[in-house]
């Protein structure tokens, strides 16, 4: 009696109907067992929420260091990226982030996030109805993450558009991911330019990045990877987890009751639209040894592994209910923005963000309704939004 066979699944996670909705396969994968090989793709899908965090926490068995991609082009063209590093490298680069994404010193912008917020929210509530993905969502990420890396106003416009195909770019070979390559080789080149040029305004991020590059501590391509990761990473988590936090409330005008009756419940809300919703919803690491993952299901050595913050934080075996969507829940533990040394870094700023918007929704509006047909932003490995229109009373 053999146990392989049961634990091969051929379901494509990467078709337009996987990606428009993927939780009925999450369901069917995780109930085959701790990790399931996918034959389409030669990959190992780990589903569960206790493997998929035991995983995250544990680099030196689940590695980083061979790219995070699906494909040789991105993880040779992002080799020096931060996403792409095991310690001591990533620990030495990843500090760049941190010391600058602080709740320290993130305090300073904290009171503009809640103007800015404010101010946009009162715009649009008068408008009455708006896309809550380019309208709202955007507004913020692009503003105040720009301001932080100190990035000039000339070309702000442009980095949308490029920064979407990076994630795509990462996924494995099929059509999707080779459209999304073109985006991507001009962001790159963008980037490169900028570097090159020190087009970055004194005391920002990216002025520090440069700084670092200058004394010799990062590669050029570590400095390119690096404002990569900083613009690409906290463009797409926030905007789409803010952007499906205005889908679901829409679907739900109870727990927007609830919320709007107790705005404290705002943290907690966001906690449980990044777990029901994972903005991130797949990533993935190399074995460096076998792994038993128990009920018979080994993982042999040098395997690519996906691991699912999407079908994790959706497990019933941790969360009662998971596919209910409910603001009390708070659930502190998600996985939504990563968990172990390549936790989301910017997670911080991400909640900043959105806990002024839905504060500053609650204390204008009554009720969301959608206004027209929700358009899926559909990607290899994000989960949000392409268009959102809503009407807000």
């Amino acid at each position: 009696m053999t146990t392989a066979a049961p634990l091969t699944s051929d379901l494509d996670l990467f078709s337009d109907q996987a990606l428009a909705d993927p939780y009925p396969q999450y369901r069917a994968l995780r109930d085959l067992g701790p990790a399931v090989r996918l034959s389409r793709h030669g990959l190992w899908f780990v589903s569960r929420y206790e493997q998929v965090r035991s995983a995250l926490a544990d680099w030196e068995t689940f590695s980083s260091a061979q790219g995070i991609g699906l494909n040789d082009g991105f993880n040779d063209a992002w080799g020096s990226a931060l996403i792409n590093l095991d310690p001591p490298a990533q620990t030495e680069q990843r500090k760049l982030f941190t010391d600058r994404l602080s709740p320290r010193a993130l305090r300073p912008v904290a009171e503009d996030i809640d103007r800015r917020a404010d101010e946009l929210v009162a715009e649009l509530v008068s408008r009455g109805s708006f896309d809550a993905v380019t309208d709202l969502a955007q507004d913020l990420p692009v503003h105040v993450i720009m301001d932080l890396i100190g990035w000039p106003e000339q070309g702000r416009d442009q980095l949308l558009d490029m920064a979407a195909g990076w994630f795509n770019s990462s996924g494995p070979a099929c059509p999707r991911t080779a459209a999304s390559v073109p985006k991507v080789e001009a962001l790159m080149g963008y980037l490169a330019e900028v570097v090159a040029k020190e087009n970055l305004v004194p005391g920002g991020f990216g002025w520090t990045m440069l700084e670092a590059h200058k004394r010799g501590e990062i590669p050029v391509e570590g400095a390119i990877g690096l404002l990569a990761g900083y613009v690409v990473a906290a463009f797409d988590t926030t905007i789409s987890a803010i952007s499906s936090g205005v889908w679901l409330f829409a679907r739900h005008p109870e727990q927007w009751e609830l919320l709007r009756s107790d705005p404290s419940l705002v943290p907690a809300a966001f906690n449980e639209i990044v777990r029901i919703e994972s903005p991130i919803q797949v990533f993935s690491r190399v074995t460096t040894r076998d792994v038993d993952l128990g009920e018979g299901v080994t993982i042999p050595s040098g395997a690519r592994v996906l691991h699912s913050y999407g079908a994790a934080n959706r497990d019933e075996r941790h969360f009662p209910g998971p596919d209910r969507f409910d603001v009390r829940r708070n659930p502190v533990d998600h996985l939504g923005f990563g968990y172990g040394n390549h936790a989301c870094a910017g997670q911080g700023l991400a909640r900043l963000e959105a806990h002024a918007v839905f504060k500053a929704l609650a204390a204008r509006v009554e009720r969301i309704e959608l206004a027209g047909e929700p358009v899926r932003a559909l990607n290899n490995i994000t989960r949000g939004f392409r268009s959102l229109p809503v009407r807000v009373l």
